[in-house]
């Protein structure tokens, strides 16, 4: 039993230690770490990787992946500027902007629900598919000219109190996010079906619905990641969202959800988006090469799985 509790302890307190560690040694080693500006900077950037990080908890408690989140926020936020730019009211785009997300993610819920084909191959063929659309639509051009109104312009680069927008609608996602998981019969399904499928489907559970609710939340959660993006660059990029998969499955790994399903928290997944943003944020300072970068982000990542396997063992 006490084993048990010391497992349970590293597995929930290793992430927020880690973080708490790096925070520190980054900050001794940069002066300009700790400043205000740097710290919201770093909050802003962190709150796009969060969000897609949120839906992909949920995918990976289900035992699933979804490689096509990059390419979702893609495809989604190059539509929704194309309305813009065609003069569409700035709410009625964005709204249709996260409709498409979520029928989107859809499509890999069904693929992977009623196809029967499995997640990795589903959503590595959507991924292809979405973004190949995308150059299509943009013609392989960063879509212009989108609209001037405030509220727009508000959910980009815009600040509340001080604080940035984009980590407001962060907190409120994951505030959200977090209430579902923990205290709704959805939210107890999904750790179900990533527990065990057949004795979750034997219990009453229509996993089928579930798994294509799942893919549907976390395609209108890359959307909105997409359309943050686009308000802050005031444009569309056709490239735009190119490995953000690996960073969302970077944090969900890194915040202690396991890979095999099951069992992992959505506050984990904010200190793994933490994680990476401060890494990011802090080897930027320091004028570290992108190449270092990469190698010490996947190292982290080797290292959060690699605790997985030994608390499970």
């Amino acid at each position: 039993m006490m084993n048990k509790c010391n497992k349970l302890s590293i597995a929930q307190l290793g992430p927020l230690l880690g973080l708490f560690l790096i925070t520190i040694v980054l900050g001794v080693m940069s002066d300009n770490f700790f400043t205000l500006n740097n710290i919201f900077n770093l909050l802003r950037q962190v709150s796009v990787n969060a969000l897609i990080a949120f839906g992909m908890t949920f995918v990976i408690l289900t035992a699933g992946i979804d490689l096509s989140v990059g390419s979702t926020l893609a495809l989604g936020s190059a539509l929704t500027a194309g309305l813009l730019a065609s003069g569409m009211d700035p709410f009625l785009a964005v709204c249709i902007g996260l409709l498409i997300g979520l029928i989107l993610g859809a499509v890999n819920g069904l693929i992977i629900a009623k196809g029967k084909v499995a997640p990795f191959i589903a959503t590595l063929a959507t991924m292809t598919i979405f973004r190949g659309a995308t150059l299509v639509y943009t013609d392989g051009k960063p879509i212009t000219g989108l609209s001037d109104s405030f509220a727009f312009e508000m959910i980009g680069k815009g600040y509340v109190f001080g604080i940035p927008f984009p980590v407001i609608v962060m907190i409120v996602v994951f505030f959200s996010l977090f209430f579902v998981l923990r205290s709704t019969v959805f939210g107890r399904q999904v750790y179900a079906i990533g527990g065990n499928e057949e004795a979750s489907k034997l219990s009453g559970i229509r996993a089928d619905r579930v798994k294509i609710g799942v893919y549907s939340l976390t395609g209108m959660l890359s959307v909105l990641a997409g359309i943050i993006i686009t308000s802050r660059l005031d444009s569309a990029q056709p490239t735009a969202g190119a490995m953000y998969e690996l960073d969302a499955i970077a944090a969900v790994v890194i915040g202690g959800t396991s890979l095999s399903g099951g069992r992992g928290r959505i506050f984990g997944t904010l200190i793994g988006a933490l994680i990476i943003g401060v890494i990011d944020n802090g080897l930027n300072l320091l004028n570290v090469s992108s190449f270092y970068q990469q190698i010490v982000k996947g190292l982290v990542i080797l290292l959060a799985v690699l605790l997985d396997r030994k608390s499970k063992g």
